[in-house]
C-alpha cells in the first residue's frame, strides 16, 4: 500500500492541478500516445505501436491516406473546459472518422478518454500512464515502426517520429512544431 502512495505522489505534485501530459498506453495496449501541450491545447500523437508499420488507410483525406500511424496525431486540440476536463476531437484510424472527445484524469495514472458521434452515441476507455523511466529504457525496436512505402508525408524510420527526431528524446516543443508542419494538421 505504501508503494501505491509513493507512485501517485511521484506522478503528480501534491495539490497540483491535474496534468494529462506525458505518455499513455491505450486500454488494449495497441499503442502508446504521447500527450503534449502546444500553446494551451493538448495534442496526442502515436509514440509507439504494438504492431510496427501501421498505415492510415481509411482517412477520408486522400492526401493523408498511406501515412504512417507512428507519429500521427489522434488527440486533436484538446482545450481545458473544467478543472479536470479537456474537450476537443479524437481521430480513429480504424474507421477514418474524427469524433468530439474529452479527456479527464480518474487519478494521476489513469486517463479517461471519451468520444461521441452525433453528441449522444458515446464510448470511452481508460489509458494508463507510462512511467517516464520505462519509456526512456525501451529498446529502439520497441518504440517505432518501419515503413518501406514511399510516402509524401514525413519519413518514418526506426525510432523516428513524423519530424524525423528520435521519439524517446524529442522535446514537447519539437512535437508541437512537427504537428504544425503536417499536411492536414487537423487530423
Amino acid at each position: 500500500m505504501l508503494l501505491v502512495g509513493a507512485v501517485t505522489a511521484w506522478s503528480q505534485p501534491a495539490g497540483g492541478p491535474p496534468d494529462p501530459t506525458g505518455e499513455w498506453v491505450t486500454a488494449k495496449g495497441y499503442a502508446h500516445i504521447r500527450i503534449v501541450d502546444c500553446g494551451g491545447k493538448l495534442w496526442g500523437t502515436v509514440a509507439s505501436e504494438a504492431r510496427p508499420g501501421g498505415i492510415d488507410n481509411k482517412n477520408p483525406d486522400r492526401n493523408l491516406q498511406g501515412r504512417p500511424i507512428l507519429g500521427m496525431p489522434i488527440l486533436l486540440g484538446m482545450v481545458q473546459t473544467k478543472a479536470n476536463r479537456w474537450d476537443g476531437q479524437i481521430y480513429n484510424s480504424q474507421d477514418g472518422n474524427t469524433y468530439s472527445a474529452s479527456i479527464s484524469l480518474k487519478n494521476p495514472d489513469t486517463l479517461k478518454v471519451e468520444g461521441c458521434f452525433l453528441s449522444f452515441l458515446c464510448g470511452g476507455e481508460d489509458w494508463t500512464r507510462v512511467a517516464p523511466l520505462a519509456v526512456a529504457q525501451m529498446p529502439p525496436n520497441a518504440r517505432s515502426a518501419t515503413s518501406k512505402q514511399k510516402n509524401p508525408n514525413p519519413p518514418n524510420s526506426n525510432r523516428q517520429n513524423v519530424t524525423g527526431g528520435d521519439i524517446a528524446t524529442e522535446s514537447d516543443s519539437d512535437v508541437c512544431l512537427g504537428l504544425a508542419s503536417l499536411p492536414g494538421f487537423t487530423h
